[in-house]
């Protein structure tokens, strides 16, 4: 029956391709004809795609698990995989077992099973050994395009050279992750467009804790995270990723093992703020909160920290902060702060997850700060609370802090998009007329936001004014595109 599974994955995953391959072929003949016919013949340099955006077509995904995870990590994959759009494969360790198997949903990625590692040495002393299988992860998903490449070199008796044109033109990008890492494709496209996928990339981010980046790297991009490489360098990689396995068998991770090799074919790390390795137990609020000027990309070990939404279990909180993404993806996490001239109320918003209302004025750089809600992974050192960003002090007095309202729901119609929150999670506080704790319900009002080039490379953010209401228990907001010389201050 293993040997049935097995079998079975691979045809679906063939079938998968050989779709992709005639869509391909169908897309892009008439420019490749019309080519032909105006130069007489085609360059191996001309890349076709190249006027086309980027699109989530163009990536293939590496995902990693294992037959014993799976069952319980798929519910993250089927949050953000579209089975219509994306490629890719889920690796696992072993076949699964024949319940788990039937149960297998159709509309999941293909899965595929890694190959035998045991041939590579692993000596850390106490580490897993199938950081060697995960690493090969990145050389098995490269070698499903060319070990299936039969199928595109049908069309080789059309058109000549035409196996290097369609790999160029179907793929651009390799994307690899755990079946614990929630990508938000959308914002993972646009955060890839800002590159040339011709050229040599390794994109991803680092670990949130000073300590891990210092035990392992500051220059690699973690695996929970995910990374991005681009098709040409993962074509090279895959060629000389065994030969670096037998020369780092005393490293930890998958990704110290992928850092290392493409450290050795001379290629930096490109570092990307939207990944988020979340190296962080129990509230991961303020880390939420305060997100960079970036597209939201990925959030990685959702297992590990508490419910993202109060009163929800952590799969409906998930989802509920996904039905925001879906409305305004580049939006989301956005944080955009104005002042209440009125209260001196500060008024941080971070769209589609939480606002907070300072119940005085506080300036923006210290707004900006990281509130430590979070606890640090391993907590019986010092060095361990120490982290790579900014923070600032979260009260250890629930009714000291500022006044938290979570995203209750999102409207969109043609007019714009407007999202309310409402407080979820009720604290036992007194308060007066001028508390910002009276307030019920906070409407923001937003158009989509569709981030161009120049936006992405030269990020602001926006700004934001509260509008006059006739009930003290709402607050309205509009978010807006900043003046030219507009500051982000109280006004006077």
């Amino acid at each position: 029956m293993r040997r049935f599974n097995k079998i079975l994955y691979n045809s679906r995953l063939n079938n998968l391709i050989l779709v992709v391959s005639i869509l391909c072929l169908i897309l892009y003949l008439p420019s490749f004809l019309s080519s032909i016919l105006s130069n007489g013949r085609i360059s191996m340099k001309d890349d076709f795609s190249s006027s086309e955006p980027t699109s989530v077509e163009h990536i293939v995904f590496g995902i990693a698990s294992t037959a014993k995870s799976w069952s319980r990590r798929k519910e993250y994959v089927n949050m953000w995989w579209n089975h219509g759009k994306m490629r890719g494969c889920i690796f696992l360790d072993a076949p699964l077992d024949n319940d788990t198997f039937l149960d297998y949903d159709s509309i999941m990625p293909p899965i595929c099973i890694s190959n035998d590692t045991s041939r590579f040495g692993y000596t850390w002393g106490g580490g897993l050994r199938s950081a060697i299988r995960v690493a090969r992860v990145v050389s098995e998903t490269v070698a499903l395009n060319h070990s299936n490449a039969r199928y595109i070199f049908l069309f080789n008796a059309i058109i000549k050279e035409s196996f290097f044109m369609f790999s160029w033109l179907c793929f651009r990008w390799f994307v690899f992750g755990d079946d614990d890492t929630l990508f938000f494709p959308e914002n993972l496209v646009k955060t890839l467009s800002k590159y040339d996928h011709n050229l040599w990339y390794y994109i991803g981010s680092n670990s949130e804790s000073y300590v891990q980046n210092r035990h392992f790297s500051f220059s690699m991009a973690y695996g929970g995270a995910g990374f991005a490489i681009s098709y040409p360098l993962a074509k090279v990689l895959a060629k000389v990723l065994d030969s670096c396995l037998e020369r780092y068998t005393h490293l930890y991770g998958s990704d110290g093992r992928i850092s290392s090799c493409l450290a050795e074919l001379g290629v930096a790390f490109t570092n990307e703020p939207g990944f988020h390795q979340m190296d962080v137990t129990g509230d991961a609020f303020g880390l939420l909160k305060t997100h960079p000027l970036s597209p939201l990309v990925s959030l990685h070990h959702p297992d590990r920290i508490d419910p993202i939404f109060p009163n929800m279990t952590e799969s409906n909180a998930l989802r509920h902060l996904y039905e925001a993404a879906n409305v305004d993806p580049h939006r989301i996490l956005q944080q955009t702060v104005c002042y209440d001239r009125w209260y001196s109320w500060t008024v941080s918003i971070s769209w589609g997850y939480a606002i907070e209302v300072f119940g005085v004025h506080v300036l923006l750089p210290d707004v900006l700060r990281i509130p430590v809600t979070f606890q640090p992974w391993l907590k019986n050192r010092v060095f361990n609370t120490f982290f790579n960003f900014d923070m600032r002090r979260h009260h250890h007095e629930p009714c000291r802090r500022p006044v938290v309202f979570h995203l209750d729901r999102v409207e969109s119609t043609k007019d714009g998009i407007t999202s309310l929150y409402r407080i979820m999670d009720e604290q036992n506080c007194t308060f007066g007329m001028s508390s910002p704790r009276r307030i019920q319900e906070i409407k923001v009002y937003s158009q989509k936001l569709n981030l161009n080039l120049k936006q992405l490379q030269s990020p602001r953010r926006q700004c934001c004014d509260i509008i006059p209401s006739s009930s003290y228990k709402l607050m309205e907001i509009n978010i807006r595109g900043c003046n030219e010389d507009e500051l982000i201050h109280k006004k006077p």
